[in-house]
């Protein structure tokens, strides 16, 4: 894909951006005047109510009320679309930090004499690396933070735009390129996502450290994190060794089943910085430490094995898998944790099976055909050569049948002049 047509992606993404958040705006944030007409409306019916006891003029009220609440609701109304525009600000500079700290770390670990893929860890000392991981910490901090002004139905596609950043920078700064059908396996992973995302559970919110232990000591999440630490513990000493360097998917998996764990840690010590704000003090609780030492250990190991994939694997290839992997547990170990997936609609249980197949589908694409060398040229002129194929065919058949009849008439004609020799014997 040359440069032209990145730029023509990258347009065709932006104005979906901007149609999606003028969809919004329209649906879920009313005009000032629609919610002025809104209050006019339900204060009439009370004065309406009244008229029967009241004894002063019916056409004073309505007028005095409607200028008194007219500043307050187009005050509200400002708020919220400047929350909303917030929100989106956030999420869109979030996808561009993120893309960007993908190829800010492969930048890094590119200048290493001993390859983080063989074990080494000399990226620590690349400032290109470090700055990668600044950037990654900064846009997952304005994710987090979209949620709080913007629908999460709308964060959450912007989100996705990440891995578009990143195929693009990928692309322009390493040199990298992304084949035909990785293409399409990357857009199906970031569609399938996004619709898991869409139809999963809502979170419930949980207020204090106290209710956080209730549901962490539930049979259900005590299962899945051993599932996890088994898991964990499998694919490091066992797969990691043996296929890491050959199957992107056994460092991609390490990073997502710890990292499902790390977003619960970040949760427990944001939930408890927020109590400590409030005057209960949660740095006298054992569990507030237990968290942060959890995400530490979280953290590194999720670090080790990214770097990993990065320094093994194309950047264009990590970042979409990486996406869909680690969207995916975090949404399973939320809803495990907060026990959600029972109160599901099936429109969403469908909607997740959907996306899940979709996802399923693009990372076979991704991962087995990434080193073919198929392009849109290649597809072009195999169909060109079928067709310049089929029309020597034509020619060949009427070049055999001529040779056919002549030969039909050579034998024709040998025969009747052996008939008039015979003749002329007799």
């Amino acid at each position: 894909m040359n440069q032209r047509q990145y730029a023509a992606l990258l347009t065709c993404c932006v104005c979906v951006t901007i149609a999606t958040i003028t969809l919004y705006k329209t649906a879920y944030i009313p005009s000032s005047g629609q919610r002025i007409a809104s209050g006019q409306s339900q204060f009439g019916e009370g004065v309406t109510s009244n008229l029967s006891t009241a004894t002063t003029t019916p056409l004073v009220l309505p007028t005095t009320v409607t200028n008194q609440s007219s500043p307050m609701t187009a005050t509200e109304t400002t708020t919220s679309l400047t929350e909303f525009y917030v929100g989106v600000a956030l999420a869109c500079g979030s996808s561009l930090f993120i893309g960007a700290s993908f190829v800010f770390k492969k930048k890094g670990l590119l200048n290493l004499s001993v390859r983080a893929g063989d074990g080494g860890y000399g990226y620590l000392k690349e400032p290109m690396w470090w700055a990668g991981l600044l950037l990654m910490a900064s846009g997952e901090a304005a994710n987090f933070t979209a949620y709080a002004f913007a629908p999460a139905s709308l964060v959450t596609p912007l989100g996705a735009l990440s891995v578009i950043v990143a195929a693009l920078l990928a692309s322009y700064f390493l040199k990298e390129r992304l084949n035909l059908i990785g293409k399409v396996g990357c857009s199906l992973c970031v569609v399938g996502s996004t619709v898991i995302v869409i139809h999963s559970p809502e979170e419930q919110q949980v207020t204090t450290m106290a209710e956080l232990a209730q549901k962490l000591i539930d049979p259900g999440f005590i299962v899945y994190v051993c599932l996890v630490a088994i898991v964990s513990l499998v694919m490091i000493f066992y797969y990691a060794p043996k296929m890491g360097q050959q199957n992107v998917l056994i460092y991609i998996i390490i990073c997502s089943v710890v990292g499902s764990l790390s977003v619960m840690g970040c949760k427990a010590i944001g939930l408890a910085i927020v109590q400590t704000i409030h005057g209960q003090n949660q740095f006298v609780n054992w569990l507030t430490y237990f968290f942060i030492v959890q995400l530490t250990v979280c953290i590194c190991i999720q670090m080790i094995y990214l770097n990993k994939a990065l320094d093994t694997f194309n950047t264009s290839v990590v970042t979409p898998i990486y996406y869909v992997f680690f969207t995916t547990f975090v949404i399973i170990a939320s809803a495990i944790l907060y026990k959600e997936w029972g109160n599901m609609d099936v429109k969403d249980v469908l909607g997740n099976l959907c996306g899940f197949l979709t996802v399923v589908g693009g990372i076979f694409l991704l991962n087995a055909f990434r080193d073919m060398n198929i392009s849109w040229r290649d597809i072009s002129s195999a169909t060109k050569k079928t067709t310049d194929t089929s029309e020597p065919s034509e020619s060949h058949n009427e070049t055999h049948q001529l040779l056919e009849n002549d030969r039909e008439d050579r034998l024709f004609g040998h025969s009747s002049a052996s008939n008039s020799i015979s003749r002329g014997s007799i």
